[in-house]
């Protein structure tokens, strides 16, 4: 009972805080931070991000922002596990259910609607969290790609587009082995921007990316979860499983019916596997190993990005007092940062 209650008064205190320093800043004029604080939850999938973002936010009086490049696309709610109104405790989320299935959405996109967003949020007295699992996301709203000031050559992009994805993936790794390494045959959006980029400007794209700098207007704390390999590999198998009874395969068979198959949505993990079994190539429990496989090695992939590209401080979701843990970390950020 009296840990509820310094709980309560703990939260007070923080709203109270960010209250204030909006009230001086609006009011008076006057700007005490030079960087907006972000708090920033990354790590693999099925770590239990959403779970702990929504916690962190009510204790700290935040706004969630997705960073997950899939949740975007309207319809696809079970196979990118996207959170449900009951889950979200009141806490407002953002770049959820913002396009259909067909329309284009990229990575400029993504970080102009954050920026954007994080400035409302803070703007409005609330801490802005980005959370996801879409490392390229999350990194661009965190710092400069000079990559993204290369024009566009679209007679270029259009004649690389009539070639099979293997093909540019062999043209790349001629001229840019380390890109080529990252990227898959089932993104050749990427691929095709990456030779345009060394089309344009004769420099490599993972040269361009390694150019990056930090953004001056906001100051993240990155946090990552992570647990016990073979635990979590279960707990993604077990995920699967679930979705599978909650409805995926009616979910992708709606989006396969549209005849959409060469647009991003389509090619997600959880939605490209199926497909296999509509096109009667695999069985259906074939299809949903497949669909197991491919996001064990998904989420190997974006620890690996997330390790290798990003300052993060780790935390395993196992531990006990893991959730004691984050939120002090926060905390200490956000003093730091004269939040409050």
């Amino acid at each position: 009972m009296v840990g509820v209650f310094f709980h309560a008064v703990y939260r007070i205190l923080v709203v109270t805080a960010v209250l204030f320093r909006w009230y001086n800043r609006n009011m008076e004029g006057e700007v005490f931070l030079s960087k907006i604080p972000v708090i920033v939850i990354v790590g693999p999938t099925a770590v239990g991000k959403t779970a702990l973002s929504i916690e962190m936010a009510q204790v700290f009086n935040g706004e969630i922002i997705s960073g997950d490049s899939m949740q975007v696309y309207r319809g696809l709610d079970i196979g990118t596990a996207k959170v449900i109104d009951d889950e979200m405790a009141g806490i407002p989320h953002y770049l959820i259910d913002i396009r259909e299935p067909s329309e284009p959405y990229d990575v400029s996109e993504f970080k102009q609607e954050t920026h954007r967003l994080i400035r409302q949020i803070w703007q409005a007295g609330k801490v802005p969290f980005l959370v996801g699992g879409t490392g390229l996301y999350v990194q661009s709203v965190l710092y400069d790609y000079t990559f993204s000031e290369v024009e566009s050559d679209m007679a270029y992009r259009d004649s690389l587009a009539e070639m099979p994805s293997a093909v540019l993936l062999e043209m790349l790794r001629e001229v840019d082995p380390q890109s080529a390494e990252k990227l898959h045959e089932n993104n050749p959006r990427r691929i095709i921007r990456a030779l345009e980029v060394y089309h344009l400007s004769g420099k490599k794209f993972s040269e361009l990316q390694n150019q990056e700098q930090q953004s001056s207007e906001f100051e993240p704390l990155l946090i990552g979860l992570d647990r016990d390999r073979a635990e979590l590999y279960e707990r993604i198998n077990l995920r699967v499983d679930i979705m599978m009874n909650q409805g995926l395969l009616e979910e992708a068979r709606k989006l396969y019916d549209t005849g959409f198959r060469d647009v991003p949505a389509a090619r997600g993990i959880g939605y490209k596997e199926l497909f296999t079994y509509f096109d009667g190539v695999m069985s259906l429990d074939e299809s949903v190993e497949l669909l197991k496989r491919n996001s064990r090695r998904f989420a190997k992939r974006q620890l690996t990005w997330f390790r290798n590209r990003l300052d993060v401080t780790w935390f395993d979701t196992k531990e006990a007092g893991v959730k004691d843990a984050v939120a002090i970390e926060i905390r200490q950020f956000l003093v730091t940062n004269q939040v409050f």
